[in-house]
C-alpha cells in the first residue's frame, strides 16, 4: 500500500464531491462539496495543496455494461483541465459504478432524509469512490484504476 493522503473526487454537472484519506490510506472521509463551474478547478487545486495529497482519485462514470458514455467523456475533459492546475499531482480514474447509489443507501441507513442528503450526497459518493479505491489497492497490491 502506497503511503500518503489522496483525494477522492466525484464530478457532477452541478456539484463536485471531495473526500480525503488519512496518510496510511486506511479511511476515506468527506471534505467538501464544490460548486461546478468556472471556479471549481481553482478550488480543487487549493484543496490539493491544503491536504498535501499525492494523488487524486476521480470517479469515472462507466455504464453497467462497462462502456463509457457522454458522462465519462465530460469527466475525462474535466480531468485534463484539473491535471494542468494540480501538476505534478497525478490523477487516477477509478470506475465509480454504483457509488452514488451506495452513498445514498448509507446516508438513508444513518437516518438522513432525502432533503438533507442532497447537500452531502456528492461528498459521500466521493468518499465511497476513494474508500473503494483504497480497499482495492490494499487487496491487489497495486494502484487501482487508470492513470491519466
Amino acid at each position: 500500500m502506497r503511503r500518503g493522503r489522496r483525494h477522492g473526487v466525484d464530478v457532477g454537472d452541478v456539484r463536485i464531491g471531495v473526500s480525503v484519506c488519512d496518510p496510511d490510506g486506511i479511511l476515506a472521509s468527506p471534505v467538501e462539496t464544490v460548486a461546478a463551474g468556472p471556479k471549481a478547478i481553482a478550488r480543487l487545486a487549493e484543496l490539493v495543496g491544503e491536504h498535501e495529497v499525492f494523488e487524486c482519485v476521480v470517479g469515472l462514470p462507466v455504464g453497467l455494461s462497462g462502456r463509457e458514455g457522454p458522462a465519462a467523456a465530460k469527466v475525462r475533459a474535466f480531468c485534463a483541465d484539473l491535471q494542468v492546475a494540480i501538476d505534478p499531482v497525478p490523477i487516477r480514474l477509478f470506475d465509480e459504478r454504483m457509488s452514488t447509489m451506495t452513498a445514498d443507501t448509507l446516508l438513508r441507513q444513518s437516518g438522513r432524509s432525502t432533503r438533507t442528503t442532497r447537500a452531502i450526497i456528492d461528498q459521500a459518493a466521493a468518499t465511497v469512490i476513494l474508500q473503494t479505491a483504497l480497499d482495492s489497492e490494499r487487496t491487489r497490491g497495486s494502484a487501482p484504476g487508470e492513470s491519466l
